[in-house]
């Protein structure tokens, strides 16, 4: 028995299931979209960590709580053996990564606008003590990394980048040195409050149905850092990924967060390290940008074309 299978039968015993679908995207969780006998669906995801599990599952139960975003209803999570479970509502629609390219730019523009408002309402909502990776505790979300006193944001941050250029592949070998030297020369951020990163907020984790966003998906991996990288990060994602001239996606993107707070600074510091972290995945290799996406090759020179513009 699957994984899958054992966790359909914790929380579905007995219902008579029509289809299970495996979709091809998808993170680092196994992911299933059940369909049962009556019609509903569900999205059933299991992962081999249970700790990123937790926290995935209670980040995205407080972001539907605490604000107007919308996230698919987490219905039950749980734990058979090694595996964590969560089973989500599933949301109808389709995935904006295949679509967001081909769109015409008034409709680029009103989905980079909502991605800005979005990541503007959970910064509203989410300040914390301190720097780092978010688990899951008794209180709520705790930050792990270094207490934000003086110079900690400096320290995380250095740190943060200096993971992202040790992880790039021996293609950019040329690039570390001058990416390491950039960011040094731009001094220590200063300590800002800690707000919510979301680092993957990007077209391949939303659902748009009838021109609208009608989710965001996959919280997974949240960190707390100073709001400039999380923009920088966000920004990097929704406007720069599929198209030529990202700058009027990068307005919409501002004038949908500044309708819900002041647009933070952004430093070049926070671009060229949102840029760095990404350039590979979680498994190391190259990220693939745009859609079609780029393979090989391609998507090396997209992410040399940027760093090395940054430089």
């Amino acid at each position: 028995m699957s994984r899958i299978e054992a966790a359909l039968g914790r929380v579905a015993p007995g219902r008579p299931v029509a289809s299970v679908c495996r979709p091809v995207e998808g993170n680092s969780e196994e992911t299933a979209i059940v369909t049962f006998d009556d019609g509903e669906r569900l999205v059933l995801q299991c992962s081999d960590d249970p700790a990123a599990s937790r926290a995935e599952t209670r980040l995205a139960r407080e972001i539907g709580a605490r604000t107007a975003v919308p996230v698919p209803d987490v219905l039950e999570a749980g734990r058979i053996g090694n595996c964590r479970y969560r089973v989500t509502e599933h949301v109808e629609g389709e995935n904006l990564h295949k679509r967001f390219g081909a769109l015409g730019p008034a409709a680029q523009t009103l989905i980079a606008r909502r991605f800005g408002w979005a990541l503007g309402a959970v910064h509203d909502a989410f300040g914390f003590d301190r720097y780092g990776s978010l688990a899951a505790g008794d209180g709520g979300l705790v930050p792990t990394g270094a207490d934000a006193g003086a110079g900690a944001y400096g320290r995380w941050f250095e740190a943060y980048a200096e993971a992202g250029i040790d992880a790039l592949p021996p293609c950019f070998e040329d690039l570390k040195r001058p990416l390491a030297e950039a960011i040094e020369r731009a001094g220590p951020p200063a300590d800002p409050t800690p707000r919510l990163f979301p680092w993957d907020l990007r077209p391949g984790n939303a659902v748009v149905a009838d021109g609208e966003i009608a989710a965001f998906l996959d919280w997974g991996g949240p960190l707390a850092a100073g709001a400039g990288l999380a923009v920088a990060k966000a920004e990097r994602l929704v406007c720069e990924w599929y198209v030529e001239d990202p700058e009027p996606l990068r307005r919409a993107f501002r004038a949908g967060y500044a309708s819900v707070r002041p647009v933070t600074t952004v430093r070049r510091a926070d671009r060229l390290v949102a840029t760095v972290r990404s350039v590979v995945d979680g498994d190391g290799e190259v990220t693939r940008p745009g859609y079609p996406e780029r393979q090989g090759t391609a998507a090396v020179t997209f992410h040399r074309g940027r760093l090395e513009a940054l430089l």
